[in-house]
């Protein structure tokens, strides 16, 4: 199996040791995005539906630049800070699909990078 990376500027860089996502085979797995606007490096205003907005079109630009779009979803965990915003999150992310809902695992955490409010990755095929 060959792996190839996913580097794409339509999602912000990885602010640590890791990578966008992969492609190996005919699967995607994206790292966790954050809710962070890559043109400005910085979470949009709006809170957690601005971050869980900006969050599923990082998520997407990744999917898109490895030959995949949400659609191909299988599987995708959340990361919330809070688990009150539960159904604010699940509004924003549930607009994104339109043929079907994808597995899906939500969590609340005590702390995400850069003091995010949410964080989505996902394994999805081409």
């Amino acid at each position: 199996m060959n792996k190839t990376v996913i580097d794409t500027k339509k999602a912000p860089s990885a602010i640590g040791p890791y990578i966008q996502g992969a492609t190996i085979e005919n699967f995607v797995f994206t790292s966790g995005q954050l809710g962070i606007d890559p043109t400005t490096g910085e979470y949009p205003e709006g809170g957690v539906v601005a971050q869980a907005h900006q969050s599923m079109k990082n998520v997407e630009a990744v999917l898109v630049a490895g030959g995949s779009d949400l659609n191909k979803i299988i599987k995708t965990t959340i990361f919330v800070k809070d688990l009150g915003d539960f159904a604010a999150v699940n509004e924003v992310y549930g607009s994104y699909f339109k043929e079907g809902f994808p597995a899906r695992s939500c969590v609340e955490v005590a702390r995400l990078p850069k003091d995010g409010l949410v964080e989505i990755e996902c394994i999805a095929y081409k």
